[in-house]
C-alpha cells in the first residue's frame, strides 16, 4: 500500500500562489507515476499535472505556464507550485500514485481562490 498525505491548500486571492505538497510512504518503490488531480463542486475529478518515474511531465491545458509539478525523491515528496491562480482553480486537490495498475489517493486538500 501507498500512503499519501497532502498539505498546503488554503484560501488565496486571484493572482496569488500556493504550493501543495504530497508526502508518500509505504510501498513507494516501483511507483510508475504520480500526479495531482482536482475536483470542483459538481464536477468530475480531473488531472492537473503528472510526472512519470522517468521524469516525463504533462499538464492540463488550463494550468500550463501557471503550475509546475516537481518531486524530491530524497524526501519522497511531490509538489505542485501554483501561480497566477484563478477562481476556476478552486477545488479539492488530490495527490495520486499509480503503482502496479492500482491508483492510490490522498485525502485531498482544499484550494479556494477568491475573485
Amino acid at each position: 500500500q501507498v500512503q499519501l498525505i497532502e498539505s498546503g491548500g488554503g484560501l488565496v486571492q486571484a493572482g496569488g500562489s500556493l504550493r501543495l505538497s504530497c508526502a508518500a510512504s509505504g510501498s513507494i518503490f516501483s511507483i510508475n507515476a504520480m500526479g495531482w488531480y482536482r475536483q470542483a463542486p459538481g464536477k468530475q475529478r480531473e488531472v492537473v499535472a503528472s510526472i512519470t518515474s522517468g521524469g516525463a511531465i504533462n499538464y492540463a491545458d488550463s494550468v500550463k505556464d501557471r503550475f509546475t509539478i516537481s518531486r524530491d525523491n530524497a524526501k519522497n515528496t511531490l509538489y505542485l507550485q501554483m501561480n497566477s491562480l484563478k477562481p476556476e482553480d478552486t477545488g479539492v486537490y488530490y495527490c495520486n500514485a499509480f503503482r502496479y495498475g492500482l491508483n492510490h489517493w490522498g485525502q485531498g486538500t482544499q484550494v479556494t481562490v477568491s475573485s
